[in-house]
């Protein structure tokens, strides 16, 4: 028997066993300890770097895909299975490997790998690395989570996203890595579906971008396929990945700009937005240091999970788009009408929701935060008579974002915190269940995540938005600059500090501290460090 034999019986045993969902889910390994025969590539095949992903006490995933060429037809790869040997190992330079085995890069998922390492020690650092016929991959650094129960000093760890490849570099990136956090939250928004442009019309007329997309919007696989390899080729971002695991969540334009559900932005046929629905979540899951839970099954993914730091922090990572009801208001910006109060709007779905408040009600730790995309603050968006809101954020489903608010008020869930990005911008506020009243003491508190790049330079306040602001006391800050936020989380405080570029247009733009706000345990609103 071959071993190509080998890999389709390995492959039948296992879809009788766990169902087709579950497959190919994993860098599928082989029943033989014989490799795959040797690739000639013609080029370097680690293209797209390293990463890893959703570390758990004893490992965590490990994830490369082979493209030597990313942007031509089959990127470089024979139509076949390919086998990629792995290693971890205790410390950077790779001598003591204490994990490896050989897996599967099948052509299905674009010849990505997707590796579950267990068996490792809590709470503490391991390096990686792949080989592929004569070709071997870059090291990244891995951190198992604490063991269940710990009792822990800290928890440091990076939150980043909205990464629009065409406004600007990665420099946040690279700034990031080298701050070596614990972990990195990616809000979403990892790539940007939209045609390759030489320039874009903001404010003070026409700019030029400082780098372009590759192709016209994507609709396919193989487009989906293209643009995160134009994005994974970023040597910033890499580094990014290198640095830290990375729990991954997606928005909205690692599909289409503001879809929810079956319903993009243009109307079109939900049966043929769900064609271009089931090409980007097949190629989300492929480019993502994913776990085997994730794997998609048509338009579908799990990727709402929890994470556990200890007794100092629990992780909720939610999905705000795919269970989601229509935008009201026909989803237009500071808007008001009757739909923002509809009693069968949704935003988690019935099942996910229920499954935040059972993790939020039981749990043990300090900290309870709800990593997420959208922003919770229900801010009234145009200082004028009447309440306008942002009816693509919670504020535009005002029954389900009351509901949730009232389960951590009414059950005294303590220390919640949410994360949020999608605005661009900075924010740090205070949530209440009516925002324009704010009566009582705040329920929870909230910090909005600048981009990435999205946006461009920016300065360090918009006018709009400084009325913005005055009128919206549950605000306490706000800046418009790119950059990301590093989270720094004891038993005392959760400090959030937001980090800042002074250009992304250029590649040796300079990091600042804009600000740093605070919660302390056992304390409601946030104060500034």
């Amino acid at each position: 028997m071959s071993v190509l034999d080998r890999y389709a019986l390995s492959r039948r045993r296992l879809l009788g066993v766990f169902g087709a969902s579950a497959v190919t889910a994993l860098a599928i390994p082989l029943e033989s300890g014989k490799a795959l025969a040797q690739v000639p590539f013609r080029s370097y095949p680690f293209q797209l770097g390293v990463a890893s992903g959703d570390p758990s006490s004893d490992g965590f995933v490990i994830w490369t895909r082979l493209a030597p060429e990313p942007f031509e037809i089959g990127y470089g790869m024979p139509m076949a299975p390919v086998a990629v040997e792995w290693e971890v190992a205790d410390a950077a330079n790779m001598r003591n490997i204490v994990a490896k085995g050989t897996a599967i890069a099948p052509p299905e998922l674009g010849h990505a790998v997707h590796v579950e390492v267990g068996g490792l020690q809590p709470g503490r650092d391991y390096w990686y690395r792949f080989t592929a016929g004569k070709e071997r991959s870059i090291v990244g650094r891995a951190r198992t989570t604490p063991a269940l129960g710990a009792v822990l000093d800290r928890v440091r760890f990076a939150v980043a996203g909205c990464q629009h490849y065409e406004s600007g570099y990665y420099t946040a990136y690279r700034r990031l890595a080298e701050d070596n956090p614990d972990f990195v939250f990616c809000y979403g928004d990892y790539i940007y579906e939209g045609r390759g442009n030489r320039m874009y019309t903001g404010a003070g007329g026409p700019h030029e971008n400082v780098r372009q997309h590759f192709g016209g919007e994507i609709y396919a696989l193989d487009d989906y396929r293209r643009r995160y390899a134009q994005y994974k080729m970023d040597t910033d971002l890499q580094a990014a990945h290198a640095a830290a695991p990375w729990f991954t969540v997606w928005d909205d334009h690692e599909i289409d700009n503001n879809w929810v559900g079956e319903l993009d932005q243009d109307g079109t046929d939900p049966k043929l937005f769900n064609l271009r629905r089931q090409a980007a979540v097949q190629a989300y899951y492929e480019n993502m240091p994913l776990r085997a839970s994730s794997f998609p099954t048509g338009t579908s993914m799990q990727i709402y999970r929890r994470a556990a730091y200890g007794q100092l922090l629990n992780l909720n990572l939610l999905d705000t788009r795919q269970y989601r009801t229509d935008q009201p208001c026909d989803d237009k910006y500071g808007a008001s009408c009757a739909q923002i109060d509809a009693a069968k709007a949704q935003v988690m779905g019935e099942v996910q929701e229920k499954w935040l408040n059972d993790g939020l009600t039981g749990s043990k730790a300090t900290w309870n935060v709800i990593a997420q995309q959208i922003m919770m603050m229900d801010l009234d968006r145009l200082p004028e008579p009447g309440r306008n809101v942002n009816t693509d954020s919670w504020a535009g489903y005002s029954i389900p974002r009351a509901r949730l608010l009232k389960t951590i008020r009414d059950r005294k869930v303590g220390n919640v915190v949410v994360l949020t990005g999608d605005e661009h911008q900075n924010f740090a506020g205070d949530l209440y269940i009516d925002g324009a009243k704010a009566e009582g003491a705040p329920i929870a508190s909230e910090f909005v995540i600048t981009s990435i790049t999205s946006g461009g330079d920016g300065n360090d306040q918009r006018p709009d938005m400084a009325k913005l602001q005055a009128a919206n006391p549950i605000l306490k800050f706000n800046n418009n600059q790119r950059g990301y936020a590093i989270c720094d989380v004891t038993p005392k405080a959760f400090v959030t500090e937001f980090k800042v570029l002074d250009s992304v247009r250029r590649t040796d733009g300079k990091l600042s501290t804009r600000a740093k706000w605070a919660l302390e345990a056992g304390k409601t609103g946030i104060v500034q460090a």
